[in-house]
């Protein structure tokens, strides 16, 4: 009888620790909120992206598939220790919008992809500067009636280097627009 008391005591009181490890480490549901985009170090004219918190440091913590849209198509990336790439190669200069939604929100980024010989140059765009660069046209040939014509035709330009770029008029409102959810 004392060795049946003493075996369902040290039952009762080591049960919890058999199973610790499903109780004490529940999955924490990992979220990408924040990202960048870089070059692919194998100089294969592929992009990286990598999951970053929001002061833009990497996230190493973060492996697993995630749903992006690039340029309107859906894509799944593996991240690996915080950096997936993107399956396209990038044979010319172009804008790349990635997005990505989640429980937080949406998430998106304008990038303008420089190639130029063996390398891709990345550079940020920022929602702000799609609104202001034609508005100050906009606001000159107004001032100015003379630039009107001039005016009209740098529109144009913009216009058409956007367009033949990959930068179509539903990429400039999706960006303008998740800028201005950001604010709030």
């Amino acid at each position: 009888m004392k060795y049946l008391s003493f075996t369902l005591f040290f039952l009762f009181i080591s049960f919890p620790f058999l199973f610790a490890q499903s109780g004490i480490t529940k999955s924490k549901k990992i979220e990408i909120n924040n990202f960048i985009v870089k070059e692919n170090l194998l100089k294969n004219d592929k992009i990286a992206v990598i999951a970053c918190d929001s002061n833009e440091t990497p996230l190493e913590n973060v492996s697993g598939t995630f749903q992006f849209n690039i340029n309107g198509f859906k894509q799944e990336l593996k991240f690996n220790d915080g950096v997936a790439i993107a399956p396209q190669q990038i044979d010319k200069s172009t804008f790349v919008y990635l997005r990505h939604e989640n429980d937080n929100g949406t998430h998106g980024k304008l990038y303008y992809v420089l190639k130029k010989e063996q390398d891709l140059k990345l550079y940020k765009i920022n929602w702000f500067v799609l609104v202001l660069v034609p508005l100050i046209i906009i606001f000159l040939a107004t001032m100015f009636r003379k630039l009107i014509v001039i005016a009209a035709i740098l529109l144009m330009v913009l216009f058409i280097f956007n367009s033949n770029n990959g930068l179509k008029l539903g990429t400039f409102f999706d960006t303008i627009i998740d800028g201005l959810k950001s604010l709030f």
